[in-house]
């Protein structure tokens, strides 16, 4: 049986090799753009783990052997679950590989802006000295530090932000938070009690545009934002134009709605608006984790045994 890496960013592929070739299946791999290249590469594919080549409902339907789809990632949105659960092919994605990683990013985003770092960077190196900022900074310990969601990454979030003094607080419309120091608000809670609002749910329809004008203008005017879920979850020029208006304070971006980000968009011009390249997931250790998991997974699947993390049930 044969397994193709539709596509994949990373150094090398030594850590699938050697797990596929040990179980004695033949790897191909391919660095996929389209739903034509990977219909082409994965033609005769038993099993296929991508990244970010898009699995559409027509590559779907191409797939005449396929028994199993395993995404590097936690997110799955680049797979057309329904359709692939309507033919019966497993979708899995690997959502503990990375946990502590994003979690890092994410207060390291989020604290940076709520210590105004880079402002107070920039005007000293333009050669302004002073001891106090130029805007009001509270102390951590009167501000909540809230997520949106409260899975994995969303836990370990409010782990680091507790640790930092900050009230904590999450919204979950599936999971109320079993720790009596974590704060359950509601939505509109959520948005109007946040000092630091952090996302950590998945896109989907539902979730699509979750932050949009109307939410912003839910927020504090102090109000810091940061996102290292997914990017669709913004409506990023509504954010850009929220963060001109001093309708929110600022924002830490990881993810982009289309990326890599436009060099046009507007928030690389928003004042206060902290961005870096989709970067959060990653550290020396958590790249050949991803690698050895995702190939795992695939194995399983095509030994007919048990799969640990499929999303299309």
């Amino acid at each position: 049986m044969k397994i193709v890496i539709t596509d994949c960013g990373f150094a090398n592929i030594f850590p699938e090799t050697a797990a596929i070739t040990e179980a004695g299946f033949e790897l191909a791999y391919a660095q996929c753009k389209t739903a034509d290249d990977v219909m082409s590469a994965a033609a005769d594919a038993d099993g296929i783990m991508v990244q970010f080549a898009p699995v559409t409902a027509e590559v779907i339907y191409s797939l005449s052997r396929c028994k199993v789809i395993v995404r590097y990632g936690i997110g799955v949105d680049n797979v057309d679950l329904a359709v692939a659960k309507a033919k019966g092919i497993p979708v899995c994605n690997v959502p503990d590989y990375c946990i502590d990683e994003v979690a890092d990013h994410t207060v390291a985003l989020a604290l940076a802006h709520a210590r105004q770092l880079f402002q107070i960077d920039a005007r000293t190196r333009a050669g302004v000295w002073k001891i106090i900022p130029d805007k009001p900074m509270p102390s951590f310990n009167d501000m909540t530090f809230a997520t949106a969601g409260y899975g994995r990454i969303a836990r370990a979030v409010l782990d680091r932000a507790r640790a930092f003094g900050f009230k904590i607080a999450a919204y979950d419309p599936y999971v109320l938070p079993a720790n009596e120091e974590v704060a359950s608000l509601s939505l509109d809670e959520l948005f109007r009690q946040a000092d630091i609002l952090s996302l950590h749910v998945p896109l989907s329809p539902e979730t699509k545009h979750l932050v949009n004008a109307e939410r912003l203008a839910q927020m504090k005017p102090t109000a810091i934002l940061v996102n290292t879920a997914r990017g669709g979850l913004i409506d990023t020029v509504a954010l850009s134009e929220a963060l001109q208006s001093g309708t929110i304070a600022a924002a830490g971006l990881d993810v982009f709605e289309y990326e890599p980000l436009e060099e046009d968009h507007p928030l690389r011009k928003s004042p206060n608006a902290l961005l870096t390249s989709h970067m959060a997931w990653f550290s020396e250790k958590s790249v050949p984790k991803l690698q050895r998991l995702a190939a795992e997974e695939a194995i399983r699947a095509l030994q007919g045994k048990p799969l640990r993390n499929q999303v299309n049930k």
